[in-house]
């Protein structure tokens, strides 16, 4: 993964984004218009009519905040994220550790925009609300969090020159003006299309370049999160990261293409494309996890106890759990049926013990860690 790296350089030097709105011609883009519009209404229609959506959300957002964080050069895994919060762990002693922290950061940053769109339109606020929190880990404590960057910086190989740089964003003089044009056009009826305006939306944010560093999660998280506001989904799941990071050299030539010349027709039909198979896999996995629901909430009905189906609510949103964090969660002050309710999902093979420890065990739901990964 290329790094932003700041370096002096004269500002003439610099990118300059193209003006918004840009001129698009939508007749090459119709047939993959329609496409994504169909396969995003279907993902709308499922998740409207699901009357437990909760219990899709945090596996599903944490597979993208993974999934994103992964394109910047994280490694943990979605099994890590959830050990680390059933292990209720409060620091960052390793590397993996520091990963998780920031992709559990993306998910509560996800959440606080949704808060922060009740009342306020998308705008440059948010962004840098968003990036306050994303950043809010040992290794963003050095990179201005929440604050749009005062000095200039270059894309590049590690140890490459500014001359060697693959990109050089915009000057830090001119980042008002290109924040505030976008900014305009976010919330603007110019565009004919809202998932065009989001496609050119996105690349002038990886354009401008507005942090120190997060700036591709950043925009990536306004994708799903722009779908919410214009009300195209219900809640911002699609697992958009997926498709950039499977496809991620024809994301950044895609996106060069428009740097250099101005070529939004290939951009906006990969954008497009994306959205579509995503909003499709999506809608799949949602599927399967509420047949998986239904399969085991009969199962489980043998079982006897008034519990049963809360736990299973429990490690539908949680898929790893330990005796304490149900034991926070279930409406019983009884530690003995906790651990026969923990003893029967084991026994019917629902949970599985994943360590040897005497003292809280860790249980993971393998079936649906097996479905989301």
């Amino acid at each position: 993964m290329p790094l932003t790296t700041s370096q002096p350089i004269s500002p003439a030097s610099s990118f300059q984004p193209p003006d918004l709105p840009p001129m698009i011609d939508y007749d090459p883009l119709i047939r993959q218009l329609g496409k994504a519009h169909d396969a995003l209404g279907k993902l709308n229609g499922l998740l409207i009519n699901i009357p437990n959506l909760d219990l899709l959300i945090t596996p599903l957002l944490t597979k993208e905040a993974v999934l994103s964080s992964k394109i910047e050069g994280t490694q943990a895994d979605l099994e890590d994220v959830f050990r680390y919060e059933a292990e209720e762990k409060q620091s960052e002693a390793n590397e993996t550790e520091r990963d998780v922290k920031e992709i559990i950061n993306y998910r509560q940053a996800i959440h606080a925009a949704m808060d922060e769109l009740k009342t306020k339109p998308i705008g440059v606020t948010l962004l840098r609300n968003i990036h306050a929190i994303l950043m809010n880990s040992v290794r963003g404590n050095q990179k201005d969090k929440g604050s749009v960057r005062k000095a200039q910086v270059f894309i590049g190989m590690p140890g490459s020159t500014i001359d060697e740089a693959l990109y050089v964003p915009p000057s830090a003089t001119d980042l008002p003006k290109f924040l505030s044009s976008w900014e305009v056009y976010i919330n603007s009826d110019e565009e004919k299309d809202p998932l065009v305006q989001i496609g050119v939306a996105h690349y002038q944010l990886e354009a401008i370049h507005p942090f120190m560093d997060g700036n591709g999660r950043i925009g990536r998280l306004m994708i799903p999160l722009y779908l919410y506001y214009q009300r195209l989904l219900p809640y911002p799941l699609l697992y958009i990261s997926e498709y950039f990071e499977a496809n991620r050299p024809l994301y950044y030539k895609n996106l060069r293409q428009v740097d250099h010349y101005r070529d939004w027709e290939t951009w906006l039909l990969f954008f497009l494309e994306a959205l579509t198979a995503q909003s499709l896999k999506t809608q799949k996995t949602a599927l399967i996890m509420l047949s998986l629901y239904n399969n085991l909430k009969e199962e489980i009905a043998i079982f006897g106890s008034a519990y049963a189906i809360q736990l299973l609510d429990i490690i539908f949103e949680t898929p790893m759990v330990s005796f304490v964090t149900i034991k926070k969660r279930l409406n019983t002050r009884s530690n003995q049926t906790i651990y026969n309710l923990i003893e029967k999902f084991v026994k019917a093979k629902i949970l599985e013990e994943s360590s040897d420890k005497k003292r809280n065990r860790i249980y993971v739901f393998r079936q649906l860690l097996d479905i989301v990964k």
